[in-house]
């Protein structure tokens, strides 16, 4: 009989190990835990589909201009008639979109173009966080004009619009692909603001 039996002393189980007096016992972490991962969220199906726009936009845009102005050669062709509302002409905007509020210092130039890039990097934060996929598609179309137009004021100092409707005698704005895109933007926006937000609403 051992010592410890003698004196009345519990035996230790067996298996257990022996541990050293006043050893702290530590917890044992979860198999397979470690440092702790950062989980990154990707881009949500609305964020993809307003950037898809966004980009689609922007080189359709440059595409067409740089094909109307290099390639088909315009200036040395205008007017052509496109089709019966339609016409192809040289025109060059110092102000926004459709010819609106002309700008013809350089200050009024850099000014807008600061304004819209500023206004495209806010919507881009916009489309980031949404989860409305007409309402990013609209942001993405506004976003991919207003770069496309950026690009023009710094390329050449004017906004190219080359596209000119008209009905007979009458005469709609001349303008381009950024600014069509951007007017189907600001339209989805609406209609998402006006009739959509409410239907989520009540969901």
């Amino acid at each position: 009989m051992s010592k410890a039996s003698e004196t009345g002393a519990p035996l230790p189980e067996a298996g257990a190990s022996a541990q050293r007096p006043g050893a702290a016992t530590r917890p044992r972490s979860p198999r397979g835990s470690g440092k702790s991962r950062t989980v990154r969220k990707g881009l949500s199906a609305a964020a993809i589909l307003g950037f898809s726009a966004a980009l689609v936009t922007l080189v359709l845009d440059q595409a067409t201009k740089l094909y109307t102005l290099f390639v088909f050669d315009l200036p040395v062709k205008e007017p052509v008639e496109f089709a019966p509302f339609i016409n192809l002409i040289v025109v060059w905007n110092r102000g926004i979109s459709y010819g609106l509020f002309q700008q013809n210092s350089e200050f009024g130039r850099w000014a807008l173009i600061v304004v819209s890039i500023l206004a495209a990097i806010g919507l881009s934060v916009w489309i980031r966080r949404t989860s409305a996929k007409l309402l990013a598609t609209s942001l993405g179309l506004i976003v991919g004009g207003a770069i496309g137009n950026v690009i023009d004021r710094l390329a050449y100092g004017a906004v190219f619009d080359f596209i000119q409707f008209h009905i007979g005698s009458w005469s709609w704005y001349v303008f381009n692909v950024a600014d069509a895109a951007i007017v189907a933007g600001v339209v989805g926006l609406l209609y998402d603001s006006f009739v959509l937000e409410g239907r989520r609403a009540k969901k």
